[in-house]
């Protein structure tokens, strides 16, 4: 196993013999300078303060939409990189390490996140702004090991394997393994509300923008995991399940795209879609 930071996280990847994670590497570096919103000169961030529309998009810009367009889609539009205004709104407008508390709220919650790709040409709400974090860091874990860049990929909890007998333990957030899930030749990814924390006029404030309340979630659960067959099908999943709340597993259960569904509430108690393949702990 070899590890290298990117996309503010730590990414984990398993070789073949006689391979290194070189190719790996320059993957998430180049999606990085693509994608983030914190690079000013990344196509992403020139996106964002552009008001023009349609814009014509790279194809690797234009591909991650593509994918995003459809998890949206697929997830009741609660999984939507439009909240990119919204999260910097609420305080984490640079690299986690430089977010600071904040004394107010935003006020103004009411922006358009109205947004539509076809092909490379993407037409957007004036003013709109995007964060493909999550999204990003799934889909290239999926290509790194869809190009044999590696076995296994594990991108900050977005993970996508290529092994028969993968198996990843889940850690409730308080460090504790509470079930085995054995992923094989799937994906699994991990969300949760309690990390990368601040306080917004002295309540805790997260990551995770609800699209109906333009404000971070208010959820009974604290983590939720989800199985699918990529990695970043799996992260809108894990995202959608937290932002559903009581009913996350129930609409986990309805979907086809979703493999199984675990989460931890914040009492503690750890529930699953009766879909999900898990040894409990």
């Amino acid at each position: 196993m070899q590890s290298f930071d990117a996309m503010g996280t730590t990414v984990t990847v398993e070789l073949q013999p006689g391979r290194t994670a070189t190719g790996v590497r320059r993957l998430f570096d180049h999606v990085e300078q693509v994608c983030s919103r914190f690079l000013t000169q990344s196509e992403l961030s020139e996106l964002n303060a552009s008001p023009a529309s349609p814009a014509e998009l790279s194809p690797l810009l234009a591909d991650i939409f593509s994918v995003a367009q459809d998890l949206r889609r697929w997830t009741d539009r609660l999984v939507d990189p439009a909240m990119g205004g919204l999260v910097s709104a609420w305080g984490y407008d640079k690299t986690f390490p430089s977010v600071v508390d904040l004394a107010n709220p935003p006020t103004d919650l009411e922006a358009s996140s109205w947004w539509h790709i076809e092909g490379s040409t993407l037409w957007k709400a004036r003013g709109l702004s995007f964060d493909l974090g999550g999204i990003a860091k799934g889909w290239t874990a999926d290509i790194a090991v869809e190009l044999g860049l590696a076995s296994i990929v594990n991108a900050g909890g977005d993970l996508r394997s290529n092994h028969a007998d993968t198996e990843v333990d889940i850690e409730d957030p308080w460090g504790n393994i509470v079930a085995t899930v054995p992923v094989g030749r799937r994906a699994l990814a991990t969300s949760s509300v309690t990390r990368r924390r601040w306080k917004v006029a002295g309540r805790d404030a997260h990551h995770l923008i609800d699209p109906r309340t333009g404000a971070p979630a208010s959820t009974p659960i604290l983590s939720a995991t989800v199985v699918c067959d990529r990695a970043v099908m799996a992260e809108a999943g894990a995202k959608a399940v937290l932002l559903h709340g009581e009913d996350g597993l129930s609409w986990a259960d309805d979907q086809e795209w979703i493999d199984g569904a675990l989460a931890v509430w914040n009492d503690g108690s750890v529930y699953a879609t009766g879909s999900m393949e898990a040894i409990a702990v």
